[in-house]
């Protein structure tokens, strides 16, 4: 399963993964019926997979659910300031999903959830707009998800 220099996940450890992945809430007992091991077992491996880096149990959740209708993608290109310290601004704001620092055509990326239009602008023109070396955005309105997923299959290190 593991060797002194790089941990390997096995397929005691991939069954562990998709149970997990089918039900983030199941306890150590509930894997070890499925599997056949013992919970201190499971408990064991899940440790050694979470100290490799290999696997991080975190709840994910619905937009929607939580009263956010509007999502957008903004795209900011920055100016005479540090990127990064741009970037940590931006995410301070607890309209902001995400952000994320890149390269190409633009700076920083960041994915913005809001309740509705009117929550949108006001956060556009009275927090981010004023964000110091932000040259310019290019927000894209969120028309559907066809894909938001952290449940993929693990076909190598995360």
């Amino acid at each position: 399963m593991a060797t002194e220099d790089k941990f390997v996940i096995d397929t005691t450890d991939l069954a562990i993964i998709q149970i997990l992945k089918a039900n983030g809430r199941a306890t150590n007992r509930e894997i070890a019926e499925k599997l056949g091991l013992t919970a201190n077992t499971v408990s064991s491996r899940i440790r050694q997979m979470e100290d490799a880096g290999q696997l991080r149990v975190v709840a994910v959740s619905d937009f929607s659910a939580h009263g956010y209708d509007v999502l957008i993608q903004v795209a900011i290109e920055v100016d005479n300031r540090s990127v990064t310290d741009a970037a940590s601004e931006i995410s301070e704001f607890a309209e902001v999903f995400s952000v994320h620092v890149v390269n190409g055509s633009y700076d920083i990326d960041l994915l913005v959830a809001v309740s509705d239009f009117d929550t949108l602008k006001r956060f556009m023109l009275e927090k981010l707009s004023k964000v110091r070396g932000i040259r310019s955005m290019t927000p894209s309105i969120v028309v559907d998800i066809v894909k938001y997923r952290f449940d993929q299959s693990i076909t190598g290190p995360l």
